[in-house]
């Protein structure tokens, strides 16, 4: 396997950010270069050891899913190779880890939507019977499907920071209704696609999150990743329970094996810095990542 990139190092172009697993490099002032590291982040956190081949893996799954959506939505690709724009030296940071994209002003909000009640939103029902101000029928569980997905947005945070679930009327507050009710109609029409998809595949797409940026006409586009397990619950279908968290293809293993995790002898308060990962941690991690990228290519 090739070594894991934790932190790429291109100097032919100039860097504009660090995220959580992207490294993000500029390309004259209209494309950007982005790179998907081999590292993973669990409650916001980013944790000192990669996971190797999780860039590229990443990479294709993001590719796959704009394949199957760009009927529906518009997507930030160029069509132009990654490799091209780098140094001959700078290639194997780059190849098969990169998407070479257009360069648009981001939307300050991460378009989530539910179609199962899990995670933060499993906890809210649990506190108001609604999830980011949408009313809920009574008696769900966790894990239980929705009658129809929900749009549960989250207001952006810096790296480092945690999201915050916020309502559709603040979404209205911070981009204006008309583009507040396309974003939310667009993440909708995408996850129900994705979905149906996935579901031929024996995968149940509980959740995900959508990233949308504006370009230079004001057009609404589908940016940064895309239904990858970095931003989704993946769940197999033939295990699938009402009532209890499934097993998941995503790093909910990684999230599950932190709220164990000890540093310096007391429990990890999910602020840096992160607990070491063993290697069985990362192994593990690493197929579960695997194991939905194959099930969904097939």
């Amino acid at each position: 396997m090739t070594p894991a990139l934790h932190t790429s190092a291109l100097t032919s172009l100039p860097l504009l950010a660090r995220g959580k697993v992207r490294d993000n490099y500029a390309v004259g002032d209209d494309r950007i270069l982005m790179v998907a590291s081999d590292r993973i982040s669990a409650f916001d956190v980013i944790m000192g050891e990669a996971i190797p081949g999780k860039g590229e893996l990443l990479t294709q799954m993001a590719l796959f899913w704009f394949g199957k959506l760009g009927h529906i939505c518009p997507n930030h690709l160029t069509g132009e190779a990654p490799e091209g724009v780098v140094s001959p030296d700078e290639v194997a940071q780059v190849r098969g880890r990169s998407m070479l994209v257009k360069r648009l002003k981001p939307i300050p909000v991460e378009a989530v939507v539910r179609g199962y009640l899990a995670g933060s939103g499993w906890q809210e029902y649990q506190q108001s019977q609604s999830v980011c101000g949408v009313p809920l029928p009574k008696g769900l569980k966790n894990a239980s499907k929705l009658p129809d997905p929900i749009f549960t947005p989250a207001a952006k945070a810096a790296v480092g920071d945690h999201d915050e679930n916020i309502t559709f009327d603040q979404v209205v507050e911070t981009v204006g209704r008309g583009l507040a009710e396309k974003i939310r109609t667009l993440s909708i029409a995408l996850y129900e696609t994705a979905r149906d998809v996935a579901a031929a595949k024996g995968i149940i797409i509980a959740d995900t999150k959508f990233e949308f940026g504006l370009d230079l006409h004001g057009n609404l586009v589908l940016m940064d990743e895309v239904l990858t397990p970095d931003s989704s619950r993946y769940w197999p279908a033939d295990s699938y329970q009402e009532g209890v968290n499934p097993p998941s293809y995503d790093k909910q293993f990684l999230r599950d094996w932190l709220e164990t995790a000890q540093v310096q002898g007391k429990p990890w308060s999910k602020s840096p810095p992160a607990p070491h990962l063993p290697q069985e941690v990362i192994a593990q991690t690493a197929a579960k990542y695997q194991e939905a990228w194959e099930r969904l290519k097939d």
